[in-house]
């Protein structure tokens, strides 16, 4: 079960490139179920998610470079690439901050993962984080991915204006 809540980010911290980070490139098979390739550094991993928002189950699965590379010829709609830092938080939490690259350049992301329901109902984001987008399927990776360059458009749009109220 994966259980994270999502938060917009006002600013980014001055010592970002001091915590550990990856470059993460991903693409859907399917994004209804959510099926999803990822490679994590030199790390391959197939994935389905159940539909859900903040607790959903999740299935991860190793594969090989080459499947890999054969799954990607299968995937639907952009590939979506960013740099994931990891950032030590209390209660040994852990923040992965996601900086969007490509199509997506500008956007930062934060998601913090939990034990349990009742612990991500407790706990209260660092002040730099910015609205949470937990219940807004917009900033799921797999909505994401089958953006038109219009939609794109209006996405930042939207940040924006989340940004602003």
């Amino acid at each position: 079960m994966e259980i994270e809540r999502k938060f917009l980010i006002k600013k980014l911290p001055e010592d970002i490139d001091s915590y550990p980070h990856e470059l993460i490139r991903q693409a859907y098979i399917s994004t209804d179920p959510v099926i999803r390739i990822r490679r994590k550094g030199e790390s391959f991993i197939l994935t389905v998610k159940s539909s859900g928002l903040m607790a959903r189950e999740e299935t991860e699965l190793s594969i090989s470079e080459k499947s890999f590379d054969q799954l990607m010829t299968k995937t639907e709609g952009l590939v979506i690439e960013k740099v994931r830092y990891k950032i030590p938080e209390r209660d040994q939490l852990t923040i992965e901050l996601d900086v969007f690259q490509g199509v997506y350049a500008g956007f930062i992301m934060a998601e913090v993962e939990f034990e349990d329901i009742s612990q991500a109902r407790a706990y209260l984001p660092p002040a730099w984080f910015g609205r949470e987008v937990t219940e807004d399927t917009d900033f799921h990776n797999s909505t994401l991915s089958r953006r038109t360059p219009q939609d794109i458009v209006l996405f930042f749009e939207k940040i924006e204006r989340l940004t602003q109220s």
